[in-house]
């Protein structure tokens, strides 16, 4: 299993320096996602600032943007870092596709299954010379002159990951993906029982083996120096559960456990704003379950001992305030990882 990290400050003018410090961690991975800013532009500036840690988007959302735009930045950025990009992508809530992006939301699943397709059908042509042929439901490429084709780069594989939660997304990463963005609201059953089962179906479909897909998932963690100190952080990672848990998206790893009759409460709260009201429903089971909690000398191995089947790549959640500059998970993890490696 590989402790990744996820990129904290957006300012790309700061993005080198923290991008070198994350690399001298021994981090595998700098994840960014598409929240406040745009995810490529840092990994871009992170591509010509380190050398050795894979660059990646968790998630950068697929359908504000064509295929053809996203093929171009990858490429790009996968050129740039002499190959360490990991393209993940999603496909995002209906809410924000039609309100924020103003986007036709439509077959979510069968949609982010044609951009995967789409892409490489691009990147193909692009490195190879093949004809772009692309004949979709969404989407048809069919057009790509030299003036407009970038060429091949030394290093063409760029691994897919998408995000997934529903059992098509999941099964549908086994066949036609390079790995799987958890998302963070998950626990050990529902990972095993669900998640795995569905992209064990699609893996199947496509005649590949476990170790041809990655997990990756960032993982709720309550650590601190001392017992206090974690109670409060226990709070804050309590408060963000109840506000994933009131969306309806994320029922099945609720249903895993049978706790899915607290959705519509949960639900009912965060429209009145009751965040006090929505954390306190979060029982000390579900927080046990859905966060991994210790001191900072035993983390490391909860961790490996929770997931060490279950994921291949991980990040710490912290929503909580935590030291940049900290380099303690690092060191932790490879303590509890006894034999296995966290090299890249």
């Amino acid at each position: 299993m590989i402790l990744d990290t996820a990129l904290r400050d957006y300012d790309l003018q700061t993005v080198p320096d923290y991008a070198r410090k994350m690399e001298a961690l021994g981090y595998g991975c700098l994840w960014t996602s598409e929240t406040q800013h745009d995810p490529f532009l840092p990994l871009a500036v992170a591509a010509t600032s380190t050398s050795s840690m894979k660059l990646g988007t968790a998630i950068a959302v697929a359908f504000p943007r064509s295929p053809m735009t996203t093929a171009y930045t990858a490429w790009d950025i996968q050129k740039a870092s002499a190959g360490r990009l990991v393209l993940g992508l999603g496909s995002q809530v209906r809410a924000h596709n039609q309100r924020r992006f103003s986007i036709k939301f439509e077959s979510p699943g069968p949609k982010l299954r044609e951009v995967v397709l789409a892409l490489r059908a691009i990147w193909d042509c692009w490195q190879n010379g093949t004809p772009l042929r692309f004949k979709g439901k969404f989407y048809n490429f069919d057009l790509m002159t030299p003036f407009f084709n970038p060429g091949p780069i030394a290093n063409p594989k760029i691994p897919i990951f998408v995000a997934g939660v529903n059992r098509y997304m999941c099964r549908m990463a086994g066949e036609v993906c390079d790995g799987l963005h958890v998302h963070p609201f998950h626990t050990a059953k529902y990972l095993r029982e669900f998640v795995h089962s569905a992209v064990n179906e699609g893996l199947q479909v496509s005649g590949r083996m476990r170790q041809d897909l990655q997990y990756a998932a960032s993982v709720f963690v309550i650590v601190g120096d001392n017992e206090r100190e974690r109670a409060d952080h226990a709070e804050a990672v309590r408060q963000q559960i109840a506000f994933y848990a009131s969306t309806r998206t994320y029922q099945p790893v609720l249903a895993a456990h049978g706790w899915d009759p607290i959705v519509p409460e949960l639900h009912e709260k965060s429209l009145a704003g009751d965040w006090v009201g929505m954390r306190e429903l979060i029982t000390d089971e579900m927080l046990g379950e859905i966060a991994v909690s210790g001191m900072y000398d035993s983390i490391g191995a909860k961790l490996h001992e929770r997931y060490g089947d279950l994921l291949d790549r991980v990040s710490l959640y912290q929503p909580y305030r935590v030291l940049a500059e900290d380099s303690r998970p690092a060191e932790i993890f490879r303590r509890g990882s006894s034999d296995r490696s966290t090299a890249i």
